[in-house]
């Protein structure tokens, strides 16, 4: 459970109430974080439309790439919510559940293209409060995206940074999305 309580969902305005609902169509229930960031309404509607803006499907960012690179940032800021619901997005989004447990040794692994390694180091440095973004990295960072794709990139990583720290914060606790995902694909034909 997390560490504030949510009010019931009659508490909200009718914008934070639709974005619940959109929430359990896609997901099957209010997403715990949505419902905190509903005490600032506000916040929530634009928070939504931010990522709405950020992780969309004309991004020149593939679409399992942001994934892992949400999944990656989130496991740096012990986000256990966001690391389950990010990693049932990379599986959604065709990645191999290998790949994904493989995800926090990526730079040893052959599982990962160069570019995935680029993407995912610059997520490292860029995370890590401990570290300062190196020109190397930003060198090998340009070898692989264009300057729109490194814009949109750190716009994903900067978000995924202030959602991870803000459920870390509240120990906003996994709502078992990853699981569920991993068990429809195994279910696939």
């Amino acid at each position: 459970m997390a560490r504030v309580a949510t009010p019931a969902d009659t508490a909200y305005p009718w914008y934070a109430r639709l974005i619940f609902a959109l929430q359990r169509r896609k997901y099957g229930a209010a997403l715990e974080p949505a419902r905190l960031w509903g005490r600032l309404p506000h916040a929530l509607l634009f928070l939504t439309l931010l990522y709405r803006s950020i992780d969309r499907k004309r991004s020149p960012i593939e679409p399992g790439l942001r994934a892992l690179v949400q999944v990656r940032v989130s496991q740096i800021n012990w986000c256990g919510f966001c690391v389950d619901l990010n990693g049932a997005a990379a599986l959604e989004r065709r990645v191999s559940p290998e790949k994904l447990a493989a995800l926090e040794c990526f730079e040893s692994s052959p599982l990962f293209s160069e570019r995935e390694k680029a993407a995912l180091a610059y997520a490292e440095e860029t995370t890590d409060p401990r570290r300062q973004m190196g020109d190397a990295c930003f060198a090998r960072l340009r070898a692989h995206f264009d300057e729109q794709a490194i814009v949109e990139l750190a716009a994903l990583i900067a978000f995924q940074n202030m959602s991870s720290k803000f459920n870390a914060a509240l120990a906003v606790p996994p709502q078992g999305f990853c699981k569920r995902a991993d068990q429809d694909k195994k279910a696939q034909p």
